[in-house]
């Protein structure tokens, strides 16, 4: 093995044994099954209230064209670095190593892992509101830690079985979630029309504007994308890696902000208190159905997010081989320990904004190195421990850190005047061009020097 630009029949058996470990993986999911993980994993309750946040601070239908647009951009991003899964069988942070170096690697996996945890305990702790409030309807008993707790506990479970497990369960999750989705959809439209929804008045207090919108849409595409080699390496072929997750991850996006956004919207209509990102406001609105969505949404989705961090870490360095369950059940521990900060709910804007700000810039980097710089072939050197052609110096490359730096700083220094070009836009473009004008400087000054 030369290079890592191998089908999946040339990685063999073993590759299929260590696919919850170290090394590469050979994919054997279609399409339609790549594209249900995905449909799966965003139709989820944070991507849902993300859309309640956008009515009525702006108007139902430049929500939606926002979403969709946002989605559409940010899906290429995904389908981009999922591809590159694909064709390695590697990771997402794995491939970082291309770029970064393998010791540079360890950085973005462990930013990697620290945001994942933070969705995790987002999510966990939204189900474990939801479900609080379900129990309190019917017995009056209300313990929201509690809840969060146990629903993040039944997450661990299922994503102890690794992703063989998530192939299984995903699927009929995504089923029964959309079920419940066209119920809400026609609980509305029923009651109003579409004309209806678009003249609910805008509110400019709430701070909304379209790039802003726009930014949150892309915002959530890239929290995913850190996860996109993990689960596209599992495809067959470059074609099912990069339609199903591109149909499967657009879809549910769209699908699960207008959601958020058409349902804040009847609730305003219906003349009743509208909280952005608040469950219990949508789910008082329609009932029991909406919240089963949303705590079979939060255990699809968060089996993957902690399946994520566990693959993130058993791919830090070949030497330290770690195994996978012991490393899930810490992972998991500390997961379900988080899921018990109920106030973090509270800084939910705040996050997304972190995480644009942490890897957008990594994104761009990643894309220009393999498909631009590195003719979309990954030397099997990016298995090494160290030495090989992707040490650069001391295991670290320079040029892509200092990108990475630069572009988490101009994210914030951007971010309190994002009305006329937003941030995420500027900043991928920012580290597009000067990774790949950098590599290609220092790579100009080599040959030259070596000339002499």
């Amino acid at each position: 093995m030369s290079q890592l630009n191998l089908t999946q029949a040339e990685r063999g058996a073993e590759a299929t044994q260590m696919s919850d470990e170290f090394g590469p993986v050979k994919g054997t999911l279609s399409t339609s099954r790549i594209a249900m993980i995905w449909l799966a994993a965003n139709l989820v309750v944070t991507t849902l209230l993300t859309g309640t946040l956008f009515v009525p601070g702006l108007s139902w239908l430049h929500s939606i064209e926002l979403i969709i647009t946002g989605t559409l951009l940010g899906a290429t991003i995904l389908v981009l670095v999922g591809n590159i899964g694909t064709r390695t069988g590697l990771s997402t942070m794995s491939l970082t190593k291309g770029a970064f170096g393998l010791r540079g690697s360890y950085v973005t996996a462990i930013a990697n892992v620290v945001i994942l945890m933070g969705w995790s305990w987002v999510q966990a702790i939204l189900a474990g509101i939801t479900v609080d409030y379900m129990v309190e309807q019917v017995t009056g008993f209300s313990n929201p830690v509690l809840f969060s707790v146990l629903c993040q506990l039944l997450v661990v479970g299922l994503a102890i079985f690794g992703h063989s497990g998530i192939e299984k369960v995903e699927p009929w999750l995504a089923l029964i979630i959309l079920s419940i989705m066209g119920y809400v959809f026609s609980v509305v439209f029923t009651d109003y029309s579409v004309a209806e929804l678009t003249a609910i008045k805008n509110d400019p207090a709430l701070g909304w504007n379209r790039m802003l919108v726009l930014d949150v849409v892309i915002a959530t595409s890239i929290s995913w994308t850190v996860l996109s080699a993990e689960f596209n390496r599992l495809a067959k072929s470059q074609k099912a890696g990069m339609i199903g997750s591109g149909i499967g991850y657009s879809l549910s996006t769209v699908l699960s902000m207008t959601l958020g956004a058409t349902a804040i919207g009847y609730v305003a209509l219906k003349g009743l208190d509208v909280n952005g990102f608040d469950p219990i406001t949508i789910v008082s609105a329609f009932g029991f159905p909406l919240a089963i969505a949303i705590f079979l949404s939060v255990i699809a989705t968060n089996t993957m997010v902690v399946y994520g961090m566990v693959s993130s870490i058993l791919n830090l360095s070949p030497v330290k081989k770690l195994r996978f369950l012991p490393t899930a059940l810490i992972v998991g521990a500390i997961s379900v320990v988080g899921a018990s900060w109920l106030s973090m709910l509270d800084k939910f804007t705040h996050f997304l904004t972190l995480i644009g700000a942490l890897f957008v810039p990594v994104f761009a980097i990643m894309i220009v190195d393999y498909y631009l710089l590195k003719k979309s072939d990954y030397h099997q050197d990016i298995l090494r421990g160290s030495g090989g052609r992707y040490w650069y110096r001391n295991g670290f490359n320079a040029v892509a850190f200092v990108v990475w730096i630069v572009g988490f700083l101009l994210s914030f220094g951007l971010s309190g005047n994002a009305g006329q070009f937003g941030v995420t836009i500027p900043v991928f473009v920012f580290a597009f061009f000067t990774y790949w004008s950098g590599m290609a400087f220092l790579t100009r000054k080599r040959q030259t020097t070596a000339v002499q």
